[in-house]
């Protein structure tokens, strides 16, 4: 059972409550017009992205989906560059040419985000046939939802990375939807099954428990800085919205989402196991809330910020 301090505790939430603040109000920009471009928010998944990347350095690459955003905080990625970047601005992160599903940032390790369903895998194997060459005893994560577990390049990639034995952890965020298609429906056999057939560690998790994915993600971590290959982690868990912002969700059925806010959050099912064994207090976490919110807030004005600051130099 790996160990968890009260600074890991207080880093664990603090990332999580970013992650669900910052979609919360990229959700609200975009209803408001200001944001170009296709939106895909991860509120609802975000103890997924934490129990994995708490475990990952700036040197260890992550390579993400069209779902991107809570990868990238978690990765330790600047959110106001983020913001900025998903606005279409020029000192976004990747110089806004980039927006919501292409944002990177490889002095963190993050490969980027991808519009390419399956896209992902490939990256990874070839950063982690890097890490593994260059002996760095760096890891990749390659985040996969499950539309992108039945791309040909997924199935590809868990191939080559048992073949070479790579430094990869192949992670299946399966929120029971790939677009408007149910999981249970669309893909044949179980993630298990397909590990096994690739020749790799399989393990199934409850997404919305950050201590059960933190525990499962450590041990696969582990096993590939060892270098004992690649490992794949199908994690249970679902997105508060729609695939993507304007989705009518009529694929959902009456009240889901409703009862996933209500008994599965993840944010509010890690308060509770805190403060229920005091390992943090209930304050605590408000003063972060708070305090995220604030962050957040300032990230979401600066481009409009700068945009005022354009005009005032322009007519100066």
């Amino acid at each position: 059972m790996l160990q968890l301090s009260r600074q890991d505790l207080t880093q664990a939430y603090t990332l999580m409550r970013t992650i669900r603040e910052f979609e919360e109000r990229v959700h609200e920009e975009f209803a408001a017009g200001k944001i170009p471009g296709f939106v895909h928010l991860y509120a609802g998944e975000e103890a997924s992205a934490v129990g994995v990347c708490l475990h990952l350095t700036d040197k260890d690459s992550v390579t993400s989906t069209h779902r991107g955003h809570g990868h990238c905080i978690a990765k330790g990625c600047d959110i106001t560059g983020m913001m900025k970047e998903i606005f279409g601005r020029r000192d976004g992160l990747c110089g806004g040419k980039g927006g919501s599903m292409h944002i990177a940032d490889l002095s963190k390790g993050m490969i980027g985000a991808n519009g390419i369903v399956g896209g992902g895998p490939p990256l990874a194997c070839g950063a982690a046939l890097s890490a593994k060459t260059l002996g760095t005893g760096a890891v990749a994560i390659a985040f996969v939802g499950d539309g992108g577990s039945n791309q040909g390049t997924t199935l590809e990639s868990y191939n080559l990375a048992t073949v070479w034995k790579l430094p990869v952890v192949f992670v299946v965020e399966d929120n029971g939807y790939a677009e408007a298609t149910a999981s249970a429906w669309s893909v044949g056999g179980s993630q298990l099954a397909r590990a096994e057939g690739f020749g790799m560690p399989g393990h199934e998790v409850d997404g919305y428990d950050f201590f059960a994915v933190y525990e499962v993600a450590g041990e696969a971590v582990a096993r590939a800085r060892a270098g004992q290959g690649p490992s794949l982690i199908h994690v249970h868990l679902a997105r508060h919205y729609g695939h993507f912002e304007g989705d009518a969700m009529t694929y959902r059925a009456d009240g889901e989402v409703e009862k996933l806010r209500r008994e599965n959050d993840p944010l509010t099912l890690f308060r509770r196991r805190v403060t229920e064994t005091a390992l943090l207090d209930a304050q605590q976490l408000d003063d972060i809330d708070q305090s995220i919110a604030a962050e957040v807030g300032r990230a979401a004005d600066a481009p409009d910020r700068e945009v005022h600051r354009l005009i005032g130099a322009f007519f100066a």
